[in-house]
């Protein structure tokens, strides 16, 4: 009985050293695979002032990465804001989707490299609104008969 106690004691003490190395091993490994990248986003906030029929200087969204454009009118009595999730693709113009501004407040969406295409309304009458301007910028357009102050928001 004495000899079968020495055996399992020499076998079970090289057994608790290996589980204990796979149990390092593997907890190291949980490890490694559990760290988390946290990136701070890029932004860019650009303000206007817009004559009526005006429209802003050109903004190139960053590409082949989602971005999302908010803008806004400021003006009293027509404020308003809508957004957008927006894709550029270089030279073959932009995805998006979004909500425009109230009254009503709807569903946008679309892909296009079509200058003057709508992309987004940002004021309460639908009469200032992000468009298309390229195939590879945007702009605020003011289609009232008034000025009108807005401005656009862009995270990436």
């Amino acid at each position: 009985m004495k000899g079968l106690k020495m055996r399992i004691q020499r076998v079970s003490r090289p057994a608790v050293i290996l589980l204990a190395t796979a149990v390092a091993i593997l907890t190291s490994m949980v490890v490694a695979n559990a760290t988390q990248t946290i990136t701070t986003p890029n932004a860019v906030k650009i303000t206007y002032n817009l004559a009526a029929g005006a429209n802003s200087a050109a903004i190139t969204p960053t590409t082949n990465t989602s971005v999302l454009v908010m803008g806004c009118c400021t003006t009293s009595g027509d404020q308003g804001a809508g957004h957008v999730s927006l894709v550029h693709i270089p030279s073959n113009g932009f995805d998006w989707a979004g909500v425009n501004s109230n009254y009503p407040a709807a569903v946008t969406g679309n892909d296009s490299a079509t200058a003057g295409n709508i992309i987004v309304y940002i004021d309460n009458s639908h009469q200032v609104f992000l468009q298309v301007a390229s195939a590879d910028t945007i702009q605020v357009h003011n289609a009232s008969t008034g000025t009108r102050a807005a401005n656009v928001t862009l995270i990436w």
